[in-house]
């Protein structure tokens, strides 16, 4: 399998699942006390937990620093679902 080439570099450092720093992070579709949704150059990313607050943003540099109880880190391709939307859609009415 071929490994996809990402506009941004992308880092996720986790502490003591407590403190969080992200880098490559374009966009945060919501936020709030018990989940996180962001998009970074590797798909979507959600954070679930209890507290969390974000600390720091910068879009600009595409950069992120949160704290609070982390409970799951999800990455969802966002390509690869559209592919299978596509293909939902084709076996329903192709």
């Amino acid at each position: 399998m071929e490994e996809k080439q990402y506009a941004k570099a992308h880092k996720l450092i986790l502490s003591n699942r407590r403190t969080g720093t992200i880098t490559g992070v374009s966009d945060v579709r919501s936020f709030d006390e018990t989940q996180a949704i962001l998009e970074t150059s590797y798909g979507l990313l959600t954070i679930k937990g209890r507290g969390l607050h974000v600390k720091r943003l910068t879009l600009e540099q595409g950069e992120m620093d949160f704290e609070g109880h982390v409970d799951s880190l999800v990455y969802v391709n966002t390509q690869d679902r559209a592919q299978e939307r596509k293909n939902l859609v084709s076996r329903l009415f192709g």
